[in-house]
């Protein structure tokens, strides 16, 4: 399988897994209080940059289907590009994938402050219990992530499977 091929292959199964996942679980996917399983896979990217389009994508797919209507996409997937962005520049300053684990889960988790100000705009809740609540929430599924990426990574090598 050539490199382009695998990329492709690789990154719709990632986001077809978000997609399934998120819509599986979806009462517990959206709203103020919420546990977006899927969102495990946010973590790949500590494991290579290339995972970001297959990421971008499921949450793209996944708010399409958001109780929440359109403006899910724009505060959804706004919030996952600039929290995937900023991981990625801390890979020049963070080594340790851990370490890069645990950062991704702090910025993924303050960056609710977007789904906060939507859950605001749309339902007229509460901006700072909102953003409590989100990134609770956010913090709780990526940091139960870490421990389960880095088993699967050493059977699978996320680094490599996105670069063969």
């Amino acid at each position: 399988m050539n490199m382009k091929t695998k990329f492709f292959a690789t990154s719709g199964i990632i986001a077809a897994v978000y997609i399934a996942v998120s819509l599986l679980l979806a009462p517990l996917s959206f709203g103020a209080i919420q546990l977006r399983f899927s969102e495990i896979l946010n973590q790949l990217i500590v494991f290579n940059k290339k995972y970001f389009y297959a990421i971008v994508i499921g949450v793209f797919i996944t708010n399409l289907f958001s109780p929440n209507g359109p403006i899910d996409l724009l505060f959804g997937v706004g919030q996952t590009v600039l929290s995937l962005g900023i991981t990625i520049l801390s890979a020049k300053f963070i080594k340790s994938i851990v370490a890069r684990m645990i950062f991704n889960t702090v910025v993924f988790s303050f960056m609710m402050w977007l789904i906060a100000w939507e859950l605001n705009i749309i339902f007229d809740l509460p901006f700072g219990y909102t953003w409590l609540t989100v990134a609770i929430g956010e913090a709780i599924v990526m940091l139960i992530a870490i421990p389960i990426m880095l088993l699967i990574n050493k059977r699978v090598h996320f680094r490599k499977l996105m670069d063969a």
